[in-house]
């Protein structure tokens, strides 16, 4: 099984500015996801509950679903994560209606692009080749730089579609 955290349990993982309880039930959630993976979702779950706009739970828990192989589940709280993070950056629900920015700078508006490009992954997983075509295309235009990441799950459909 791919591990998609970081191994050492003594260097904390940097999610950003969040309150410490979050930080920490995500920290708690990290740590557990190498032995425990309902442990580690219900840190995550707590986390949500606790802080519904903190955008790195959702990432954690999308991040984890993708992993062990829960792509519906991965799908929903990536959806869910991507449109909270749209409503922050002020910009429309629909990734077709998004206008590229010249510079993709932290916060909700790269944590949207980030989210698209794991539903790209997550529809390819899923066998959705159209949906992840149509998400790949939109990043070329949104970051044509790739700094999002999503030249690697091009790259991932183009070895798909060999």
């Amino acid at each position: 099984m791919i591990v998609p955290f970081p191994a050492p349990e003594s260097d904390p993982i940097n999610f950003g500015d969040l309150p410490p309880a979050i930080d920490d039930l995500l920290q708690k959630g990290v740590i557990a996801y190498r032995r425990d993976f309902a442990l580690a979702e219900k840190f995550f779950r707590e986390a949500l509950a606790a802080g519904p706009d903190e955008l790195p739970t959702f990432f954690c828990l999308y991040k984890i679903h993708t992993y062990h192989g829960n792509l519906d589940e991965a799908r929903a709280v990536a959806l869910a994560g991507m449109l909270k993070a749209v409503r922050q950056a002020g910009w429309p629900d629909d990734f077709r209606e998004w206008v590229p920015q010249p510079e993709i700078s932290d916060g909700p508006a790269r944590f949207a692009l980030y989210t698209l490009k794991a539903l790209a992954f997550i529809h390819l997983r899923r066998d959705e080749r159209a949906a992840a075509e149509e998400i790949l295309d939109a990043l070329r235009k949104l970051d044509p730089t790739g700094a999002v990441g999503w030249p690697v799950v091009a790259e991932l459909a183009a070895g798909v579609a060999r």
